[in-house]
């Protein structure tokens, strides 16, 4: 029997690590680097984690891995949208009217020091950490590093290299610079960047305010988000422009523009943070972007998955979702065409790519409306009548939301298209008073359901117009 081959994993993150462990169960030899030391032995650096929402398809993953029991344990379910509207009472917006469907708020660090440790179990990985890759030979899957620990540079060879670098992917960057076949790429950042801020556990470690949800403090330009911890805290995330604006991470330069800020417009989130002002210059401001690029692969030898092939901004909660996703993916069409590299790779970014350009701009479609929508009232009104159909007529009714983060067999391609043609039916009807308040359920899904399929079949015949 012929010996599998030795895969070198650049990027020892979520993705990566998922990857490393599934290619090890597979038989493969597997070589994991990371850049940073090994989280497991250093203190984290505060203001860069940006909680996790996990749901359906990154538990996907997790299962495929056998760890998925092992990583709920590191959950808190969200069972919707806390909304803080300027000046009104904060109100729930589940995110689904099945009581079965939910988000979980999910620790970086910590899921992915659960993976590096069932790493540890597998006699066929080697990790190495302190290990920064600065240059890939392509056609040679031979990888230049600098170890930050030594201070010399190192090199490795494999049989086949994988890109899990993140969104600042050197894999990447020498596909980018390779001059023998045509590389496509596009980086859009956002006029936003974000600040990692804290509610802390109360002196009893118990939660300030209600735990089971994500809080949303929406200003239209501005956003303030909110998800829980074990220990019993909140890490809020403020997302704010660089600049022009008259509150942008440009003007806010003293403690007292900050507390006069938050005082007016997030007074209730500004009494649950003692350490606001403190919290606010000690930690980095974030950038936020969506990175797209083609192809994936390079000479049967190379190829990029995660962030490294299609980063997205985080509004749709389903960035790590979308990279476990990328395993799963990877790993049925191993089944089909294992051993034929140049097929593999093909094939996997053909079945894929569609998708993840749809998540990216979903995540983006996402941002305008969690910062700018979710306190409309027309919103709150289609909002409202989507739960009642997933609650009362669940068979027949699944909203955009639970199309993307609860179907984790429908790909992000087509839960997109069936989305937004129903968003747009449904808001369509009740902005002309189509769906009155007198008319039954049952009627009002089947002109929901109509109008629906009428703008599918319109934006079917201007396709091909």
């Amino acid at each position: 029997m012929k010996s599998k081959e030795h895969i070198l994993i650049v990027g020892a993150g979520l993705c990566g690590s998922l990857l490393a462990l599934r290619l090890a169960q597979r038989g493969y030899t597997i070589t994991l680097t990371e850049k940073r030391p090994d989280l497991r032995k250093v203190t984290q650096d505060a203001g860069r984690s940006i909680n996790l929402a996990l749901s359906d398809r990154g538990l996907k993953g997790l299962r495929l891995a056998g760890v998925e029991e092992a990583a709920k344990k590191l959950c808190i379910p969200m069972n919707g949208r806390m909304i803080h509207p300027d000046g009104g009472t904060p109100f729930l917006s589940p995110y689904s009217g099945r009581k079965n469907e939910y988000i979980n708020s999910i620790s970086r660090p910590g899921l992915n020091q659960l993976l590096l440790d069932a790493l540890d179990e597998m006699p066929n990985v080697a990790m190495r950490f302190n290990l920064g890759c600065e240059q890939v030979e392509l056609e040679r899957a031979v990888a230049h590093f600098k170890n930050y620990e030594t201070g010399k540079n190192e090199m490795l060879s494999a049989d086949l290299i994988i890109g899990t670098d993140g969104a600042g992917s050197a894999v990447r960057k020498s596909m980018f610079d390779h001059k023998k076949f045509l590389f496509s790429f596009s980086q859009q950042w956002l006029t936003h960047g974000y600040k990692e801020l804290e509610i802390p556990a109360t002196s009893d470690g118990s939660f300030r305010t209600y735990k089971n949800a994500l809080h949303i403090w929406p200003r239209g330009e501005d956003m303030l988000i909110a998800l829980p911890n074990l220990d019993g805290s909140f890490t809020v995330t403020l997302f704010l422009p660089y600049d022009h604006s008259d509150y942008s991470f440009e003007t806010m330069d003293s403690r007292e523009k900050v507390l006069s800020y938050f005082k007016k417009e997030f007074p209730d989130a500004l009494e649950l943070m003692p350490d606001l002002a403190e919290e606010f210059f000690q930690n980095p401001t974030g950038t936020l972007g969506t990175i797209k690029c083609t192809p994936w692969h390079c000479y049967g030898k190379v190829l990029l998955m995660g962030d490294a092939a299609h980063a997205i901004v985080p509004f749709y909660g389903q960035g790590m979702n979308a990279s476990f996703e990328d395993v799963v993916v990877f790993d049925e069409i191993l089944d089909k065409f294992e051993g034929d590299w140049n097929t593999v790779f093909y094939e996997y970014e053909k079945a894929r790519k569609k998708d993840t350009d749809a998540i990216a701009d979903l995540a983006l479609d996402n941002f305008h409306e969690m910062k700018e929508h979710t306190a409309n009232a027309l919103f709150q009104q289609k909002r409202k009548l989507e739960i009642a159909f997933e609650n009362e007529l669940s068979h027949a009714y699944s909203s955009k939301y639970s199309l993307v983060t609860f179907n984790e067999d429908l790909p992000y391609s087509e839960a997109m298209k069936r989305g937004r043609a129903q968003d747009k039916a449904i808001l369509n009807l009740l902005d002309d008073g189509k769906l009155p308040e007198a008319m039954a359920l049952e009627e009002k899904l089947k002109k929901v359901q109509q109008a629906t399929q009428d703008i599918l079949h319109d934006d079917i015949v201007a396709k091909n117009a």
